[in-house]
């Protein structure tokens, strides 16, 4: 049960990143010496993922093909310039950038990170896949999708990213209600969205996860709260309706950029940290 695919929702408006994000899609936005997208797919691809699928809307579907595109295109011509030039340090910098073979489809409404996801249904097909937000990375010895994976290989069941965090500082964060399984494994009984009290674990919700093609079925016939399809409620169904979903707490660090202070904070750690 090989996982071979991520899916990648980047329909989002950026209002967060304004007025930066006028000019600049909050996924090139720079992280250390890298686009904040590069950390995504490098993390993806470390993790064995062989086929990435784009979410985007019909305003980024340009920003999907005059950026993402051409970023990750091989440029021989400046290669070749480069080396005729013996910019060793620039002709390094390119080629770790990773070839990848990606497609896309169009989220024509934002109608919340379910909808998003459903709309890579056909692409995923009937394998499980994994689903990554450019919203939420990691730095360790391994980061967070490959974790995940490897968890997802013993109990081929969907599977949430726990990152165990002080309590006062969960408020702002999905937190999950567990009953502890083994080897780092929860089984999730609920998913509260941002509780103020009545804490039910310490861990939040990071958005990395490995799904299976049947939460497409609940993603269908769950009833969109605010206008808008929530994973978190369609995973909440499966659990109502007696199937097993499990979380697994990562180790490493947790790379926040949802906002312009996270985003800031992460740029900070990763200047400072060596490779």
């Amino acid at each position: 049960m090989k996982i071979k695919k991520v899916v990648i929702p980047m329909a989002g408006l950026g209002t967060r990143f304004l007025p930066l994000s006028k000019v600049l899609p909050k996924e090139f936005f720079p992280l250390g010496t890298k686009p904040v997208i590069q950390y995504v797919i490098d993390s993806a691809i470390n993790a064995g993922i062989e086929e990435i699928i784009f979410v985007v809307s019909p305003k980024k579907k340009d920003i999907f093909k005059n950026y993402i595109l051409k970023y990750f295109r091989e440029e021989k011509a400046l290669l070749k310039l480069l080396k005729k030039r013996k910019k060793v340090a620039a002709i390094k910098a390119l080629k770790e950038i990773p070839k990848i073979k990606c497609k896309y489809v169009i989220q024509k409404k934002p109608l919340g990170d379910g909808d998003a996801i459903l709309k890579a249904e056909k692409l995923v097909g009937k394998e499980p896949f994994l689903v990554l937000f450019g919203d939420d990375l990691s730095w360790g010895k391994e980061q967070f999708p490959t974790q995940l994976i490897k968890a997802f290989k013993v109990i081929k069941k969907p599977l949430v990213c726990l990152y165990k965090m002080p309590k006062n500082k969960l408020s702002a964060y999905g937190v999950p209600k567990v009953k502890k399984s083994k080897n780092g494994l929860y089984e999730i009984e609920d998913l509260i969205e941002k509780p103020k009290k009545n804490l039910p674990s310490n861990f939040a919700l990071v958005g990395n996860y490995v799904m299976t093609p049947e939460i497409f079925k609940y993603l269908k016939k769950i009833k969109p709260q605010n206008g808008e399809i929530i994973l978190a409620n369609a995973l909440k169904e499966m659990v109502k309706e007696g199937k097993k979903v499990f979380g697994f707490c990562v180790k490493g660090k947790w790379l926040e950029c949802g906002d312009k202070e996270k985003w800031t904070k992460s740029f900070i750690f990763l200047s400072k940290t060596k490779k």
